[in-house]
């Protein structure tokens, strides 16, 4: 099951973050992938509304890492950008809170596969200037998103289909 969703705004695509985080358990993983102003850190201010995280959520590029506590379930925040190989992946010792936690992981695509076979990896596609009918400085807030979620593991399909009957009253599904 591939769910697509059009997220029009940004409050969509925080909306959307915030079902995903009302439905998380600790041990689930979120990669989100997608070019740079795509919206994965606006993606992860949704999900941390939804796990009941008050603290801003911003992005952990220079950090690397970033750990927010939950009302109920911890959130970590990782941005993989600049890392170049699973060593560096390994050397976060995310296996240490994994299991407890939700980890969300921006640009993990090809880096952070490793921590768990059962995952929810998430693209966000954005138009990406004038060849698609927008200037690109007006694709900094309110441009069209479309989010295309693909599960990995029998948890991450349960918890795919939460997510889609939570956001099917107020997210359109996009056809592909």
């Amino acid at each position: 099951m591939e769910l697509v969703l059009e997220a029009p705004s940004v409050a969509d695509i925080q909306a959307v973050g915030a079902a995903l985080g009302r439905h998380a358990a600790g041990g689930d993983l979120v990669l989100l992938n997608g070019p740079l102003g795509a919206g994965k850190t606006t993606m992860t201010q949704g999900i941390a509304n939804g796990l009941g995280i008050d603290a801003k959520v911003s992005s952990p590029t220079f950090v690397i890492v970033q750990n927010y506590h939950g009302s109920g379930l911890d959130l970590v925040h990782v941005d993989a950008y600049r890392l170049g190989s699973l060593e560096e992946i390994d050397a976060l010792d995310l296996d240490s809170s994994l299991d407890v936690s939700l980890t969300v992981v921006e640009w993990g695509a090809g880096k952070a596969e490793v921590l768990s076979q059962n995952r929810l990896e998430v693209e966000i596609d954005r138009p990406l200037g004038a060849q698609e009918g927008q200037e690109p400085e007006d694709l900094y807030e309110d441009a069209p998103r479309v989010l295309k979620f693909r599960p990995f593991g029998e948890r991450a399909r349960r918890w795919l289909a939460d997510i889609a009957a939570d956001c099917a009253a107020y997210v359109p599904r996009k056809d592909v």
